[in-house]
């Protein structure tokens, strides 16, 4: 299969406005990426050549999420709504140039696996000219149906169309189509509107090829995999059957999910072996969690590195850039954003690390926070290996920290503290016998009198 060249179209132009909303349907996300970049990823995964992208008038948004995903993607507009053979021939252009195989994706439709269209592109490489992709619903009603004649694929069906004993065939149509290279074109030319709405059909093709001697055939998938989204709901739907496909691959790779329900996992979560995910913790994307690290209950993580030995919460929150190595300890309420902790770091509790480097093995306190923003721009933190930050000290960012150093509790740190040395930045306190009895008898009088007026 290697050998064969692949063109994947990606037909990407739907308005979708049952979503309810300004953004377009294929940039909304699930577990954590658009539909679109889902299907462009399947379709790397199934060996793309080279893909194209077909997008509706005005939608260089949908254009550069493409362009992202698939740097080298072609993008072509479709001008006019006028079916579903006339978007994929908006990529004329990418037609025209030779390819083995040719697979019409739809980027609304972002559960298929790449091992389904390699089964589409395996019934090309055994001599089909057109392969169309099917699928048995529980009800079949209001699906196009797939007419087969042992492995041959005679027609598909629209349902108003189809005759009463088609109507009892549970093989539907799930749009998904791939080409033979060599007679593409010429099959996608000759679709006609001759219909009720005047528009030129993809399904036509396979028609069209028994018609010219031509073999067509199909290809199944499960259900779950063809799920189409056009509304918020289904695009929940989707959200639920991709998680259950996520975890079920997380723990069948090492991963322990004590309440696998309860995690949400990105579609690009890594984890690794004997990784402990307790209840209730989200991974946003860019995640990369290496063995035996622990993830306690109701933390949320996005654009982190954790490597093995880690453990984190719960309830804490590692946001991009945060980086943690070997044997690191964040506890619960502690959040970090673009830090890096070397080995053995321990934030045990209600702190903030952001823009930081903690050198290995040093010791932030309960309620430590790194300052770094003044309201206009970001500032960094470097702490030295081995150092010390008493509970409730405020990091006023530049600052440095050295190696060795150790900061007093309470401690508003504005300037670097050297290498082994002892820094206390907090006002002196001061102890007046007796006062406290003076203090509440004036508090007392005045809520009196207060109260009487």
């Amino acid at each position: 299969m290697t050998e064969r060249s692949l063109l994947v179209v990606v037909l990407a132009a739907g308005e979708g406005t049952r979503m309810v909303s300004r953004q377009p349907k294929v940039l909304h996300r699930i577990a954590g990426l658009t539909m679109l970049n889902h299907v462009l990823a399947a379709s790397q995964a199934a060996g793309a050549t080279r893909i194209t992208v077909v997008v509706g008038p005005d939608r260089e948004d949908v254009a550069a999420e493409a362009r992202r995903v698939a740097p080298e993607a072609q993008v072509f507009v479709q001008t006019e709504r006028l079916g579903t053979a006339h978007a994929v021939l908006a990529a004329r252009g990418a037609l025209e140039q030779p390819a083995d195989d040719i697979l019409i994706l739809y980027a609304d439709t972002p559960l298929v696996r790449a091992e389904t269209l390699l089964a589409l592109r395996a019934r090309l490489a055994e001599g089909a000219a057109v392969t169309a992709l099917g699928f048995r619903p529980e009800n079949p009603t209001g699906y196009g149906r797939l007419i087969m004649e042992g492995p041959e694929l005679l027609a598909i069906r629209e349902e108003k169309e189809a005759s009463p004993s088609e109507k009892n065939i549970d093989f539907c149509n799930a749009g998904l189509m791939a080409l033979a290279g060599t007679h593409a074109l010429k099959l996608l030319d000759a679709v006609k509107n001759d219909n009720s709405k005047g528009e030129y059909y993809l399904t036509d093709v396979v028609e069209i090829a028994n018609e010219e001697g031509l073999t067509a055939a199909a290809a199944e998938a499960v259900v779950e995999e063809v799920v189409g989204v056009n509304s918020r709901v289904q695009l929940a739907e989707a959200e639920a059957i991709l998680q259950r496909r996520l975890r079920r691959a997380a723990m069948e790779g090492g991963a322990t999910l004590v309440a696998p329900e309860t995690v949400f996992l990105s579609a690009d979560t890594k984890l690794g072996r004997d990784v402990l995910v307790e209840p209730h913790v989200v991974f946003g994307v860019g995640v990369t969690v290496a063995d035996n690290v622990v993830i306690h209950s109701f933390s949320h993580l996005e654009g982190a590195v954790l490597e093995s030995g880690v453990s984190i919460g719960p309830y804490a929150r590692l946001r991009p850039g945060t980086r943690l190595e070997t044997g690191v300890r964040i506890g619960n309420f502690v959040e970090t954003k673009a830090a890096h902790l070397e080995s053995g770091v321990k934030v045990n509790h209600l702190s903030y690390v952001g823009d930081a480097h903690v050198g290995a093995d040093s010791n932030l306190g309960a309620g430590t926070i790194t300052c770094n923003y003044d309201g206009y721009s970001k500032f960094r933190t470097e702490i030295g290996k081995g150092a010390f930050i008493g509970v409730h000290s405020a990091l006023v960012a530049p600052v440095t920290i050295g190696a060795g150093a150790y900061v007093g509790t309470g401690s508003v740190i504005t300037d670097d503290v050297p290498a082994d040395s002892l820094a206390i930045a907090r006002v002196r306190q001061v102890t007046k016998e007796g006062r406290a009895v003076e203090m509440r008898a004036k508090l007392a009088e005045a809520k009196a009198k207060a109260s009487k007026s």
